[in-house]
């Protein structure tokens, strides 16, 4: 019964990963015809956060003891896990190709590692040290740093600002699961929106946005596409879903775990972007991206495993991040 249970809760998390990666390919796609019409990257990140925000807005006030028991945790994830990863995304892709940003920003599942071996201070096996060194190679492929000045630098420093910011969103994700004081992670990804649209909306002065274009039409590879639907599809789903399927995803895996199936996001935005947007990667730069994600898996798999279930007072597993709200409802 036991090893059912351990073996139905991993299998359900490998498939939520795998959602919210589908989930968050498509974000990606979604906000460049937004920016292309005329909004700002930032513009279009607030308009994300702020909207899922709104969409959860109830399940906020379900758990609002969160505020005063976990402040930390939501600080942090509305900061790194939204605003951060976000904007510096969004940023990312207005002066670099979709699929070139994915790929750098999933350079995280590598950073993951870097964590867990010099901040926990916990061992490394050589396969993860290969694993790290695939990806940076990959990188410099995705780059095509052989010529020179030929990429953009700034929009280069944006995706990897991305990449550290994920780390932030699989650490925080994983801590909130905790077994000394459990939080529900639909209460933490609320609040989390809730912290992150009001930081955006400090630095992205959405007041000077030019509204008239969610009115209208956006550009899609030729096609003219109506702004709300891809701003409905990036709160609804590239936000909300994918936010809900991630955070469970790794409180039933791990941060590792769950870095390796969410490299998938880099490879579902590559194709999506040259299906709907026309951005052909090269030869080198197809490779080099094979070899980021090749590496990450590498990386993440020869990482130590984590025991994601606990034991209850009577014997019977129970799933990490069960919290009290949940436990009554």
């Amino acid at each position: 019964m036991q090893t059912r249970r351990l073996s139905g809760g991993r299998s359900a998390g490998l498939g939520l990963a795998l959602v919210s990666a589908l989930a968050f390919g498509g974000s990606g796609v979604a906000a460049k015809p937004l920016i292309e019409a005329g909004l700002d990257p930032l513009h279009v990140v607030w308009l994300r956060v702020a909207g899922a925000a709104l969409v959860l807005l109830p399940v906020a006030w379900r758990h609002r003891a969160l505020v005063t028991r976990r402040p930390a945790l939501l600080a942090g994830f509305g900061l790194l896990a939204v605003a951060g990863v976000q904007a510096c995304y969004f940023a990312a892709i207005s002066r670099i190709p979709v699929g070139v940003a994915l790929l750098i920003e999933y350079l995280a599942p590598a950073l993951v590692l870097g964590w867990v071996r010099f901040v926990q201070r916990r061992p490394v096996s050589r396969g993860a040290a290969v694993g790290v060194a695939l990806a940076a190679g990959g990188l410099a492929c995705v780059v095509e740093v052989w010529s020179g000045l030929g990429f953009d630098g700034v929009g280069l420093l944006l995706a990897l600002g991305a990449a550290c910011c994920q780390v932030g969103y699989f650490v925080l994700s994983d801590r909130g699961g905790d077994g000394v004081d459990p939080v529900d992670p639909m209460g933490v990804i609320a609040y989390g929106l809730l912290v992150g649209a009001l930081l955006l909306t400090a630095v992205a002065r959405p007041w000077d946005m030019d509204w008239h274009v969610l009115a209208g039409r956006a550009p899609m590879n030729g096609v003219d596409v109506p702004a709300a639907v891809l701003l409905g599809w990036l709160v609804l789903v590239a936000t909300v879903a994918a936010y809900l399927t991630g955070v469970v995803s790794v409180r039933r895996l791990s941060p590792q775990v769950a870095g390796v199936v969410a490299c998938l996001e880099a490879v579902v935005a590559t194709v999506l972007a040259w299906v709907l947007l026309g951005e052909h990667l090269s030869a080198p730069q197809t490779a080099g991206g094979v070899v980021v994600l090749l590496g990450a898996f590498i990386a993440q798999r020869s990482a130590p495993a984590e025991n994601r279930v606990h034991a209850g007072s009577d014997g019977v597993p129970a799933e990490r991040g069960l919290s009290e709200e949940s436990a009554r409802a």
